[in-house]
C-alpha cells in the first residue's frame, strides 16, 4: 500500500458509521476516494483478534462497480444458501442492508467482483450511505453507460457468444450498463456497420467479443468512420487523421488474443469487462500502411515480413488444422530458411524518451505515453513529410539501410503473449508515437534459432550480430524484386525448394529470388512495397496499461480514522 500523499491526509470525511458485516461489527469510513471499514476494538476483543490489519480493507471508489439496498427477497434468499443461524439473527436485528461490489485482484493482473454487504437497524441510515455512494459514482463521468457490442460467434472456439452472456454481461447489467448487442454474421460486417449504419451519437464506446482479428473490423471501421464524419481522406498518406472518439473495449474470445495481453496483461473475459466498467482509457497508437500512396490498412501490434509474413502464408492454406496450423507453418518456414533483398528507409523518433534496448518497459501509468500529441509534434511531422518529398534517397534525417534479410519487424507494441512474455520488442510502448522496426538479416539456422528463442526466455533478443532495432516515426520499404502481386496470386503454392540440413556451421540460406508478403495484424498485404506512418494516440481502449502493483490503494486507510469527519458521524 503506498503512502499517503498530504492532500490525501487533509482529505474529509463523507460519511463515517458502526455497521455490521457479517457477525462482525465494523467501523465504515467513506472519503471522496476510498471506501474503507475495520472491525471495531469490540467486535474484535470478542472475536480473539490482536491483529491490527487482519480486518481492515480499502478500496478505491473508482473502483466500485455498483452499490444497491439489499431487498427483504435477497436477504432471505442469502439466509436460505448460508443456513447460518447468526446470519438469520443478524439481519432479524438489523433488517437494512446495502451491497458494494468492487474490483479485488486475484492472480497477477487479473480481475474480479467481490461484494461486501453491511447492516444496520436504521433504514434512514442505509438509505442516506447507498444514495451518497451512488452520487460519488456518478461524479466519475468516463464511464460508459451505453455501449455496442459486437460478438464473432465463429472466432476461436466458437465460444464469443457463451463468454459474454454467460461472464460479461451479468456484469454489466449490475452496473446499470446498456448495451445493444449485435451478432456478426460475415466476415467485415461489424467493420461495415460500424463505417455506415450505427448511430454513434448514443455510445459510450464500442466492445468487441472475439480476437485480434474482430478488433481489426472494429478498428478500420470506427477510424474510417471518424475520418469520414470529419471530411479527412484517409487516403492520402500525409493526412492528419483525427483521434477516435469513442473508445474500444476487447472481451478475449478468440484464438490470438495479443493486443488484449498487451494492454491488459492477461486474456480474462472479466477482466476486461472491469476495465470497462470502471471507465479506463489507454491510448494507442495505430501504423496507417500505404502502397504507392494508396491505402491499404491499419496496424496496431505486428507489421511482419519475411519469416512472419511467410508462417502466415503458409497457414492460410491450412485453415482446417485450427490454431495448430502456426505451429506447423512456422516449423515448414523455419527448415526453408529463406531470405529476402531490399532496402529499408526510415525516419528515426528524435527527442523520444526511451530506446527499444533502454529496458524501460511500458506498464499502466507509463509517463513516457502520459504527454498528449502537441503541436510540436505536428510540425516534426510536417518538416518529416517535406523531407520525404524532397528526397526520397532517404537523406535529411532519413536512414536508409540495403541488404538480405531473413526478417522485417515493426512492432507498435511489446507484441507480449502467453507463449512469449516479453514479446518482440519488449520495451515498445503504447502510445509514444514510434514503432520499433526490427531488422534480422541473412544468418545461419542455428544462429536464427538462438534469436527466436530469447523471445521465451529473458535474454535480450537483439544481443546478436545480425539483428538491429530502430525506434522510428515513419519507413518505407522496397524488394529489390517488385513486380505487383495480388492476392490470387499470394494464394498459390510457392515454388518447392529442397529443405538443406540443420547445422551450427554459418550455412547459406535459401534465395528464393521473388519476394515475401507482409503481415499486418494477422492479414496479409497484397503488396511487398509499402509506406508506414505511425499515428499518434489515434484511439483510446478500455484498459489502463499493465499493472505492476497488485495494491493499488492510493490513500492510506489509517488517515481516513484519524481525520475529523466533515459531517456528524452515525453510529447505529
Amino acid at each position: 500500500m503506498t503512502g499517503p500523499s498530504d492532500s490525501m491526509q487533509k482529505q474529509p470525511r463523507l460519511l463515517s458509521a458502526r455497521l455490521f458485516q457479517k457477525h462482525r461489527q465494523v467501523e465504515v469510513v467513506l472519503s471522496r476516494s476510498v471506501l474503507a471499514w475495520k472491525e471495531t476494538e469490540k467486535s474484535k476483543k470478542r472475536s480473539g483478534s490482536t491483529s491490527q490489519t487482519a480486518h481492515s480493507h480499502a478500496v478505491q471508489v473508482c473502483e466500485i462497480v455498483a452499490v444497491r439496498k439489499m431487498k427483504d427477497d435477497d436477504q432471505d434468499s442469502t439466509d436460505t444458501r448460508r443456513s447460518d443461524k447468526k446470519e438469520k439473527q443478524l439481519s432479524q436485528l438489523y433488517p437494512h442492508a446495502f451491497t458494494v461490489s468492487y474490483v479485488t485482484r486475484t492472480r497477477p493482473h487479473q480481475w474480479r467482483c467481490s461484494d461486501v454487504t453491511f447492516h444496520c437497524a436504521n433504514e434512514g441510515l442505509c438509505q442516506q450511505w447507498v444514495q451518497v455512494l451512488n452520487e460519488e459514482l456518478s461524479l466519475l463521468t468516463n464511464r460508459p453507460k451505453n455501449l455496442l457490442v459486437y460478438i464473432n460467434p465463429y472466432g476461436g472456439k466458437q465460444r464469443g457468444q457463451r463468454v459474454y452472456e454467460q461472464k460479461v454481461a451479468p456484469l454489466f447489467h449490475r452496473a446499470c450498463i446498456t448495451a445493444d448487442v449485435i451478432v456478426t454474421e460475415q466476415a467485415n460486417h461489424a467493420r461495415d456497420h460500424l463505417k455506415t449504419e450505427a448511430n454513434l451519437d448514443k455510445y459510450d464506446g464500442v466492445v468487441c467479443v472475439g480476437g485480434d482479428g474482430m478488433f481489426s473490423e472494429i478498428l478500420h471501421g470506427l477510424v474510417t468512420r471518424t475520418q469520414n464524419d470529419n471530411k479527412v481522406d484517409q487516403d492520402q498518406p500525409d493526412a492528419e487523421l483525427v483521434p477516435c472518439s469513442l473508445r474500444i473495449g476487447i472481451i478475449p474470445a478468440g484464438s490470438t488474443d495479443c493486443i488484449c495481453f498487451a494492454t491488459v496483461g492477461t486474456n480474462d473475459p472479466v477482466t476486461s469487462a472491469l476495465h470497462i466498467i470502471v471507465g479506463d482509457s489507454q491510448p494507442m497508437d495505430v501504423c496507417s500502411v500505404y502502397h504507392n500512396d494508396i491505402f491499404l490498412r491499419y496496424s496496431v501490434s505486428l507489421l511482419g515480413y519475411g519469416f512472419y509474413g511467410d508462417v502466415l502464408t503458409d497457414s492460410e492454406r491450412k485453415r482446417w488444422l485450427g490454431p495448430a496450423r502456426y505451429d506447423l507453418s512456422g516449423v515448414k518456414t523455419f527448415l526453408s530458411h529463406n531470405y529476402y533483398e531490399g532496402t529499408i528507409s526510415f525516419l528515426p523518433a528524435e527527442n523520444n524518451t526511451g530506446t527499444p534496448r533502454d529496458k524501460l518497459q511500458c506498464r499502466s501509468g507509463c509517463f513516457v505515453c502520459q504527454r498528449e500529441p502537441s503541436s510540436k509534434d505536428n510540425k516534426e511531422w510536417e518538416m518529416s513529410e517535406d523531407n520525404e518529398k524532397s528526397d526520397k534517397d532517404g537523406s535529411s534525417g532519413w536512414s536508409v539501410i540495403r541488404g538480405k534479410f531473413i526478417a522485417i519487424n515493426a512492432a507498435s507494441m511489446s507484441c507480449a503473449c502467453p507463449r512469449s512474455p516479453k514479446g518482440l520488442s519488449p520495451s515498445a510502448h503504447l502510445a509514444d508515437g514510434t514503432t520499433d522496426l526490427i531488422l534480422v538479416r541473412k544468418c545461419s539456422r542455428l544462429d536464427f534459432f538462438r534469436h527466436l528463442l530469447r523471445h521465451i526466455n529473458k535474454d535480450d533478443q537483439f544481443d546478436h550480430s545480425f539483428v538491429e532495432v530502430h525506434r522510428v516515426r515513419k519507413f518505407r520499404f522496397q524488394p529489390r524484386h517488385h513486380e505487383l502481386v495480388s492476392l490470387e496470386d499470394l494464394s498459390e503454392s510457392p515454388k518447392k525448394t529442397d529443405f538443406r540440413p540443420i547445422c551450427p556451421t554459418q550455412s547459406t540460406c535459401n534465395y528464393t529470388g521473388t519476394h515475401s508478403s507482409w503481415t499486418c495484424d494477422g492479414e496479409i498485404l497484397p503488396h511487398a512495397a509499402i509506406q508506414v506512418s505511425v499515428q499518434c494516440q489515434l484511439i483510446r481502449l478500455f484498459a489502463r496499461g499493465i499493472e505492476e502493483q497488485q495494491q493499488c490503494v492510493f490513500e492510506d486507510p489509517c488517515t481516513l480514522w484519524a481525520s475529523e469527519p466533515s459531517t456528524p458521524s452515525s453510529v447505529d
